[in-house]
């Protein structure tokens, strides 16, 4: 079973991205019968897609996870949806800000994961990890990957999702403005390390997804 897992290069001024540090320390590791291969992708509209397309052409992937960076967040956001939408608050490292453009002209408004998002929230709670399903993966950069990534894969069978992650400790003591919650990178990388087990050992559905509760008020 071959894994993919996708991080960002930094954005905004920093000089870190959670999303990928924890990517490439996933990278290489060894699961059930599966095996993890991690890229960067950069924070550019322009690119970021064609970046991912590539290495879903190259790597062939039964599972693909894509993880994202979201200040002010304080556990681990598994996304439920992805829209057709693309519109930048701030500009992308190429200095591109598109206002309600369209990820993909002509196509669906939305796209759900195919992961069992309330599994493996359960999963990780269950083993001390805070976390929680998402109802929105924003409108940046990394929406636009995960409307991407479901739309190349849809109709196929692979399983593929997004994730956002908090700030790490080093970003969030320098964060400008109110305090932001943080995560340690040792923490990220074991509760990422707890969702790519739940998808290889057997104990996550592969269709359908647990009856529990996920949603929100707002």
């Amino acid at each position: 079973m071959r894994i993919l897992i996708t991080g960002f290069e930094p954005f905004g001024g920093q000089s870190i991205n959670p999303s990928w540090e924890v990517a490439r320390a996933l990278e290489g590791l060894h699961l059930p019968q599966a095996q993890v291969q991690a890229i960067q992708l950069p924070c550019v509209f322009a690119q970021a897609s064609s970046a991912l397309g590539r290495a879903l052409d190259e790597i062939g992937p039964d599972i693909v996870l894509a993880l994202g960076q979201a200040e002010g967040r304080s556990d681990i956001s598994v996304e439920r949806v992805a829209i057709n939408i693309m519109d930048a608050r701030i500009a992308d490292n190429a200095g591109a800000q598109p206002i309600d453009q369209a990820v993909v002209a002509g196509g669906p408004a939305a796209y759900f994961s195919t992961l069992p998002i309330k599994h493996l929230v359960a999963r990780l709670r269950a083993a001390g990890f805070p976390a929680s399903v998402s109802q929105t993966a924003g409108t940046f950069v990394c929406n636009q990957v995960f409307y991407a990534l479901q739309h190349a894969l849809a109709g196929r069978s692979v399983r593929s999702g997004f994730v956002h992650l908090p700030l790490l400790p080093e970003q969030a003591a320098h964060w400008p403005g109110p305090p932001m919650p943080s995560m340690p990178l040792s923490t990220q990388v074991a509760a990422l390390t707890c969702v790519l087990g739940s998808l290889c050992d057997g104990s996550a559905p592969t269709r359908g997804d647990a009856h529990i509760t996920g949603g929100a008020l707002h």
